[in-house]
């Protein structure tokens, strides 16, 4: 299920984080700051492009890595500041459907 994904994941960017001693540094205001980072480095990858249709007819395999990689540092620091605000997502998203 989508909730023991993000579980998952929680738990491996704890790991990370603790293996090289940055928790000291993941504050949850660090941590928002860093994702508004992660936004605009996300928004980059539109930025000048007009509407985009939905699927992309046209961008080439690279610029869709590239934008896939960007998601997921977004979905990564968003996981990791509810884990430091102990907020549960899988129990707030679900609320919302």
């Amino acid at each position: 299920s989508s909730s023991s994904d993000l579980l998952e994941i929680r738990e491996r960017l704890r790991a990370f984080a603790k293996e090289r001693e940055w928790d000291q540094f993941h504050t949850p205001r660090n941590l928002c700051l860093a994702l508004v980072g992660e936004v605009g480095e996300l928004c980059e990858c539109f930025q000048w492009k007009g509407e985009v249709e939905p699927g992309l007819p046209g961008w080439s395999e690279a610029k869709r890595q590239h934008l896939g990689e960007e998601m997921a540092d977004v979905l990564m620091y968003l996981i990791r500041l509810a884990d430091k605000c102990g907020i549960d997502l899988p129990r707030y998203s679900a609320s919302k459907s």
